[in-house]
């Protein structure tokens, strides 16, 4: 059985390649997606995902994946062909449910780093065409950096529900702001959001944007999206892929 899934998913992936964009190093991603799925199809195994949901016909499938070689940082995708942030089919309902899948899938750093980071602390992220290494639509789940946490719990209060400039910027980056209340974050969807900040609509494959609970302590906060827009523009700047605020937990 074992042989006759490796056989099937070898041919599956090389048929899906062939029928891909002409960069076969940006399907990367999407290629592992496609052996994830045919793994749960053919026997009811995720690897090498951490999971993957099928869907229904009401809700969109899903996977999750680690990064290799990274024990935090983890990522969701569709498991259906999405190429990014620009794709029009994220203005509707798949936006939302893809946005739910990734806030549910948040507990998988938290976990890795034995509840060191609350869950509401796992910031999510998604970057431009000209940001990104792959063309499958992927959200980042990670820990943020200590400087970005800090920066929303002292300026935090001053973002309201519609899109304006941080009050400070990020590096040299200057980024709108807006704050999604406790009772809207599981029917949020970011990519619609994003569409109606004036001058958007129709260049989002040029957008960034992060969103991580305003306080971590207090749930009532809500969460804060964070984005700006350049031909390379990546939030992913603003999350620490090795963690150093929690793990220096473990030091103490």
């Amino acid at each position: 059985m074992r042989r006759l899934l490796i056989v099937a998913t070898l041919l599956a992936v090389t048929s899906v390649s062939a029928a891909r964009a002409a960069n076969p190093v940006r399907d990367v991603l999407w290629v592992a997606l496609q052996g994830c799925v045919l793994a749960k199809k053919a026997a009811g195994r995720s690897f090498p995902c951490l999971s993957v949901d099928l869907g229904d016909g009401e809700r969109p499938g899903t996977a999750v994946l680690r990064a290799p070689g990274q024990p935090t940082h983890t990522v969701v995708m569709p498991t259906d062909n999405v190429s990014g942030i620009e794709a029009p089919v994220l203005q509707g309902p798949r936006g939302a449910a893809y946005w739910r899948a990734a806030l549910a899938a948040r507990h998988a750093v938290s976990d890795a780093l034995q509840g060191r980071l609350p869950i509401a602390a796992v910031g999510l992220e998604v970057n431009s065409v000209g940001g990104r290494s792959q063309d499958q639509l992927h959200i980042h789940l990670d820990c943020m950096r200590r400087s970005v946490m800090a920066a929303l719990k002292a300026h935090g209060p001053a973002v309201g529900e519609t899109w304006a400039p941080f009050p400070i910027p990020f590096g040299k980056t200057r980024y709108l702001a807006l704050r999604v209340p406790a009772d809207r974050v599981e029917g949020f969807n970011p990519f619609a959001a994003l569409a109606r900040v004036p001058g958007w609509q129709g260049k989002l494959h040029d957008v960034s944007f992060a969103v991580v609970a305003a306080d971590p302590e207090n749930p009532q906060a809500g969460m804060i999206a964070l984005a700006y827009r350049m031909p390379e523009a990546s939030a992913e700047d603003l999350m620490d892929h090795s963690c150093r605020a929690a793990r220096s937990h473990r030091a103490e």
